[in-house]
This record gives C-alpha cells, structure tokens and sequence, in this order.
C-alpha cells in the first residue's frame, strides 16, 4: 500500500511547458494552447501531477513573454483566454493541476502603465523606478547597476521634443521596466491578477524573479559583482527584507480559495538559508533549488547540495525543490557531455567552454538519465524540464541570424544566450519539424530545429522499452507507488565516488565514478543503464533498489 500522501505539492513531479516550443496546433511555428491540449494525454502517461507554463500573456515577445503587456489575458499567438480555460478544465479531468508563471519584477515598456508614465502621466511615472541622472547634466545612470542580459540596468528617456530626461531601471531588457513596489497601486494590482487567474481554476503560481521586487531605499551603488552571477553577490536591488511582506500578503491570498493555491519561487539568493526565508509558513510553499543546475556531476557535490537543501528547508519546515535543467540554463544531458568542473559554476561558464571541448552526449546521456532518477527518488518536489524526458541535448550551433534571447543580444562577452536550450520539440510522427507542427504546416520553426532533431523524438522513443522516455514513464510510476508520502531519508555510506540514500522502503544509489560498484542485496526496482554485471551498478548510472 502506497503511503498516504500530505499536501499535493510536497512530492508532486511538475512539467515544465515552455509554450512558445512546446507543440504548435496551428502550423504557424509556434507553440500554442491548441498544441498543450492536444498533449495533455502524452503528459498524463508520463505520470507528472501538475503543468508549469511559462508566461503566455499578451506580449511584445522581447524576452520570450517575459516582457508583459496584460497580465489577463492571452498571447493571440497562443490562443485566447476562452481557449485556456478549456486547457485548465482538460488537464484537470486528466488528474493535472495548473500553474502559471506570475512576472511582478517589471512590466513590458508596451504595458498601458509604462506608456502613460512616458506620457507624462505622474501617478503612472510613480509605479515604475525613474530618476535623475548623475553628471552636469544627468548623462550618466542614476547607478552603477548592470543589467543581468549585460549592459547598464538603466535607459534614459526623452521628452517629445527629443530632450533628455530621466532614467528608468530595467533589471532585464530595456523593454522590460523595473516596477516600484512601494506603491501600493502596484500591489493592488498584482493582487488582483493572482485572483484573476485563481477564480479561473489555476492552481498556483511560478513567481519570477521573486528575490527582486524591492529595492534598497535610494538605489544605492553596488559593489564589485558579476551581473551574470547575481546570487552570488550582496546586491541593493536583490533579496531585501521587504520582499517577505509582499508574500505574507500573497499567502493570505492563495489560503482563501478551496483547495488553497500554491507558490513556487524563482529566488536567486546567496545561500540556502536566506532561501528558506522565503518559505516560512505565512509565506511561499516552495521555491526551486537551483544548485544542482550549477554543480558538477559528482557524487561528493550531489550530497553537498542535498544536504545544504535539506538543512534549510528544515529551517522553515519546507520542503525541497528539485531541478536539473529549466529554460534558463543548459541542458543538463550537454552540461555533462564534457569534463566536469571541480567547482559549482554558471551557463554562461559552460557555454563559453563548447567550442574548446567537444561534447560527447552519449555519456551526457548516461549520466543524465543517472541525474533523472538520483532526484526522484528524493524527498520533495521535482521539475522536469520539456524535452529532459527524451534525452534533449542543448543545440549548441544556433545561428547568430536565428538567436533571439536578450543575453546574446544585449550581451558583449561571448556568451552565445539560452536559445539553444528552447528548441522546439520533436514529437516525431506525421507532422512537420520532426512533428513539432501538424502535418502540411510550411511555417519554419520560431527557433530552428537541427537535421539530427528526429533522432530524439517522442514518437520513436514510444517503441523503444530503453528509451530515456519509457525510463522517465516508470520512474515517475515507481516514485508514486513507492515515494509519495514516504518518510525517513538517510544516507547510504559508500565510496567518494557513490551517492547512496534511504528514502522510505527505496534505496537510490548513484555511481559517478569510472569502475563499476557492488550493490548491496535486494530486488532492482530500476536501472538507469544496463551494462554492469548482475549485483554491480555501472559507471555514470543510477539504480532504485528495496532491500531484502
């Protein structure tokens, strides 16, 4: 009998749907509502519990959607509101809940706030972070902040005579002004978007740059820092007290509706214990735990990151939140493909290594299907990334005509952006662009898809009992039975080069060495990899086992 299970996000395995690349129903090239719907099947046998869609409101599409112009309604491109609650009753019959990503950092510069705040309008100009420039005649920022795509966080304005005025603050894009949230309007407002969306049925939110909303008071310079590295650095625009009364307010919100609606936050902060901050009881119910997107495949730092995540959490009587790869990031199958560094490091570190080191994605394959299930088996909650499920490696060669990502763009330091990581996706079958659009579609891909593409699609991995698609199917089939609900969580002692854990009646074990291990005696409930002789655990693999 399977354990009882305690609130549904505590161990819930969330999907990550990156729309605009997801599946395209119409044939225009680009993911749409139409193709989530008809997915929805292909999600409920892979056994996920809810959808995390990225941002899918009206929008200029500077930053994929994260530059947004009305926060209630939808993206034309993707459908209309009528047709996503269609998709959030669909995927509700299919036992999916629903959430959606929430952008409270900053506006679209097309948002009706910001055009009026250009226009003059006072009370508009006040929700967002204008101020004066330094110099003799304010031709210099207001700060010395950087921009996290690269370049100053700051843009001058004119008048309409085409004279100087004041700055405003952009933390991203220049297309995507900061907010003040200071100003109560401001607050309002968002409060009325979350009960929006929650009155429609969805069931929580991903809160975007949650670290981010208040600033230090008077903006003051920050110190020496890496504007690609932000968490790693005390910053005045990040991680201040007053974003946890923000929070408060939000909880009190979600704890209203029946059943209560839940947060996850993307919250770039120093350490896990400022993180754990965040999840104190009257505040977020989770936010993700980005260290394994930063460390090496090795046993010794996998342990490092489990157990620093687990001690803060335990902090906040939280739980952890699991995540190989995001939309963000790259991909972890190509981020294991090549040597591993001896030290936690960023993207922007690894995509200026690949044209110094040549990727093998067979063995980044091995030990992200290793990775895969390393993270399920532990307590908390888990993400998959779309596409992580077929074994999707990062597209490395990008043409620089076809990038689209405001890091590349913005940037001037080499580092070619994150478009290689939101490649739509092949789902093989009859339709066009390996089956990313419906058959006879003409229109390219919004991104392109390389040849070799169809050589990872869903369709094909159907018919294939090995496939990285059939190992995640009954991972997440095992995890339910065997690990919802469960209690108790030890390590297992091991070599340097294993990771071993006890979570419940499951023992996970995890080889990142180069020699294969002896496993201890009991049933294999699922290998990551053949190749070991019986009772061994091969190099760069993982195994579930119950003990006899």
């Amino acid at each position: 009998m399977a354990p009882e299970r305690g609130p549904w996000w505590a161990d819930a395995v969330v999907y990550q749907v990156y729309i605009r690349s997801f599946a395209d129903g119409d044939g225009d090239g680009l993911g749409d509502i139409a193709g989530l719907r008809a997915r929805i099947p292909y999600l409920a046998e892979l056994g996920i519990d809810a959808i995390w869609i990225n941002p899918w409101y009206p929008s200029p599409q500077a930053d994929a959607g994260y530059d947004v112009a009305d926060y209630r309604d939808i993206e034309p491109a993707y459908g209309t509101l009528a047709e996503a609650d269609l998709l959030i009753a669909e995927a509700h019959a299919a036992g999916i809940r629903v959430i959606l990503d929430i952008v409270p950092n900053h506006t679209s510069d097309q948002h009706a706030w910001f055009q009026a705040a250009l226009a003059g309008d006072e009370a508009a100009r006040d929700r967002y972070l204008f101020r004066p420039g330094k110099g003799e005649a304010g031709e210099l920022p207001p700060n010395n902040w950087e921009s996290i795509f690269g370049g100053p966080a700051w843009r001058r304005t004119t008048d309409a005579d085409g004279n100087p005025c004041e700055w405003y603050l952009h933390f991203f894009a220049p297309e995507q002004p900061d907010l003040n949230w200071e100003n109560p309007e401001v607050r309002a407002e968002f409060e009325d978007v979350l009960r929006f969306w929650f009155d429609r049925g969805v069931d929580g939110f991903r809160i975007d740059v949650a670290h981010a909303l208040i600033k230090e008071d008077g903006l003051p310079d920050a110190g020496d820092h890496d504007p690609s590295a932000p968490h790693a650095y005390e910053h005045p625009g990040f991680d201040r007290d007053g974003v946890h009364e923000i929070y408060r307010d939000w909880r009190r919100i979600a704890d209203s509706y029946d059943p209560p609606r839940v947060f996850v936050a993307e919250a770039w902060v120093q350490s896990n214990e400022r993180l754990a901050r965040y999840l104190r009881p009257d505040e977020l119910h989770t936010a993700f735990q980005f260290d394994f997107l930063r460390a090496p495949f090795d046993a010794g730092y996998m342990k490092e990151v489990v157990d620093d995540a687990r001690a803060a959490s335990a902090l906040a009587g939280g739980t952890s939140t699991w995540v190989l790869s995001n939309h963000d990031v790259v991909r972890h199958v190509t981020r294991y493909a090549r040597s591993q560094p001896d030290a936690m490091v960023e993207s922007s570190w690894d995509r200026l290594r690949w044209p110094h080191e040549e990727a093998d994605l067979d063995l980044g394959v091995r030990r992200a299907r290793a990775a895969a299930l390393f993270i399920l088996g532990l307590p908390g909650t888990a993400y998959v990334y779309q596409g992580e499920e077929l074994g999707l490696p990062e597209v490395e060669d990008v043409p620089d005509a076809a990038r689209q990502d405001p890091t590349f763009l913005q940037a001037d330091n080499g580092d070619v952006g994150r478009d290689g990581c939101r490649i739509p996706l092949p789902w093989g079958g009859e339709g066009a662009a390996h089956g990313f659009s419906p058959a006879g579609a003409t229109a390219e891909p919004w991104l392109p898809q390389p040849a070799n593409w169809s050589h990872f699609n869903a369709a094909d991995q159907e018919s294939d009992p090995g496939s990285v698609l059939h190992l995640y199917r009954r991972a997440l089939r095992l995890r339910r039975a065997h690990l919802a609900g469960a209690t108790g969580f030890a390590w297992v002692p091991t070599s340097d080069d294993v990771a071993a854990f006890r979570h419940g009646d499951v023992e996970v074990w995890l080889n990142t060495g180069s020699t294969p291990v002896a496993l201890p005696a009991g049933e294999v409930l699922l290998a990551s990899s053949p190749g070991a002789p019986a009772g061994f655990l091969a190099p760069d693999s993982a195994a579930w086992l119950r003990r006899s």
